[in-house]
């Protein structure tokens, strides 16, 4: 069992990054995040792209969790602490009682991250994806089905955002992504790094069952509502996924599982990154 430091004040200095963890999701961590539940520090644990600084859990959990703990032994602090401490210091009720502060990876531009890319590859690009839980759907299939990476615009939500890690089950850990800069045509970055651009659109010339992989496949996704603006439907294919009794839209992030498990079996496997 890795050395535990216990905690019984909320407003010990080692545990600041914890307070009032809610708060300070919205605000932002100047470089860090934080990551809950046990599936994320199985994930956590064998990471790569993110260094964890430290780990908070309730003091119950803590000889369950060993063999989890084990692998942040000499790399993080452990600390533990009771639930009234720490709900004291989070803010609220965290019945799951298992918290991380890590620190983002270097940030790295698209254009630097699509150059390093292998073929074939697949990535996801999103335009003004904003909802955490769609976010954290879309990295979790995304690492289910070995895309290579994902690109966001200005307009998208904070991938590590706490919320979105969790709906991820980690896969926001462990998919590598990077975000459009504003000034930057993002299809033209892609076909520049010959990526051939799919759009998903209800109004897609193509059904998807047409669709067959490229040597490097973008696929463009939408917030729902609105969808890809018009201008990226106009520069790609468009490919729609056709429904029942006239019903036109998918949540995104189902439809990202659709078109991703389409892709695999059309290539014969799942991709590795």
């Amino acid at each position: 069992m890795p050395d535990i430091i216990a905690i019984d004040d909320p407003e010990d200095p080692r545990i600041a990054p914890y307070r009032e963890v809610r708060e300070r999701d919205v605000a932002g961590r100047h470089g860090g995040f934080i990551a809950e539940g046990e599936v994320v520090l199985r994930v956590l644990g064998r990471g790569r792209l993110h260094r964890t600084r430290s780990l908070l859990i309730e003091r119950g959990r803590v000889e369950r969790l060993g063999e989890l703990l084990a692998p942040f032994e000499g790399q993080a602090p452990i600390y533990a602490a009771g639930q009234a401490v720490m709900d004291a210091i989070v803010g609220f009720n965290i019945h799951r009682g298992i918290l991380a502060f890590g620190i983002r990876n270097a940030e790295i531009d698209a254009s630097q991250l699509l150059a390093g890319l292998p073929t074939p590859s697949i990535v996801l690009a999103l335009f003004g994806v904003s909802n955490h839980d769609n976010i954290g759907g879309i990295f979790r299939n995304a690492a289910a089905f070995g895309v290579s990476a994902v690109l966001v615009d200005g307009a998208c939500c904070d991938p590590l955002y706490r919320k979105a890690i969790r709906v991820s089950v980690g896969g926001v850990l462990t998919v590598p992504f990077a975000r459009f800069s504003p000034d930057e045509d993002a299809l033209a970055l892609l076909e520049r790094h010959g990526f051939a651009t799919v759009a998903l659109s209800p109004s897609g010339r193509m059904p998807l069952v047409d669709l067959q992989p490229r040597a490097r496949t973008a696929l463009l996704l939408g917030a729902e509502g609105h969808g890809l603006p018009d201008s990226v439907l106009q520069r790609s294919d468009t490919v729609s996924i056709p429904m029942a009794g006239g019903f036109d839209s998918l949540n995104v992030a189902v439809t990202s599982g659709i078109v991703l498990h389409h892709l695999t079996q059309a290539s014969g496997a799942g991709r590795a990154r």
